[in-house]
């Protein structure tokens, strides 16, 4: 029988309910907290139910890290989270903020960190993204964690 019902949305949402599903699902980071720099939230439902949520924030330095300059306040956003309740999803999602969010955001570029402990960095290298640059965070000044080596990949690839 046909549904008029989609069988999947991709829709903005508060940071409070992002923050509620980066906890549900465990991401590595943990909840995005910027104190009151806000962020852009979009979440993945599939019959109504959530499966995959992102988060965009401005850039927290006046430039990217590792030599990469040229990505500025002015000209990036970071997509700061990614996270989704089963991992093969999480493509989906990332190509969905990609195609659809990211374009209507008033930016040039899009970067994201890659932990490169804890991933591959093939969500964003099978994406089409470019990995441009190394960078080490110093101790994290509220969650006193050390810092982390990070992969900077950017869309779209210069």
């Amino acid at each position: 029988m046909f549904s008029m019902f989609p069988v999947a949305t991709f829709r903005e949402t508060t940071l409070d309910y992002a923050n509620e599903l980066l906890i549900m699902w465990d991401h590595k980071m943990g909840p995005l907290r910027r104190g009151n720099q806000g962020a852009r939230c979009h979440v993945l439902l599939h019959d109504r139910k959530p499966v995959a949520v992102t988060t965009a924030s401005n850039l927290i330095s006046p430039h990217i890290g590792g030599g990469a300059k040229w990505l500025t306040r002015e000209n990036t956003i970071e997509l700061s989270r990614l996270c989704a309740e089963r991992s093969n999803i999480t493509r989906v999602a990332l190509r969905l903020w990609r195609e659809f969010v990211f374009p209507s955001l008033g930016y040039d570029f899009a970067v994201s960190y890659q932990d490169r402990k804890l991933h591959t960095g093939n969500t964003y290298r099978f994406d089409g993204w470019a990995r441009v640059a190394f960078s080490r965070s110093g101790r994290d000044t509220r969650s006193g964690r050390d810092g982390r080596d990070k992969w900077v990949w950017v869309w779209p690839p210069p």
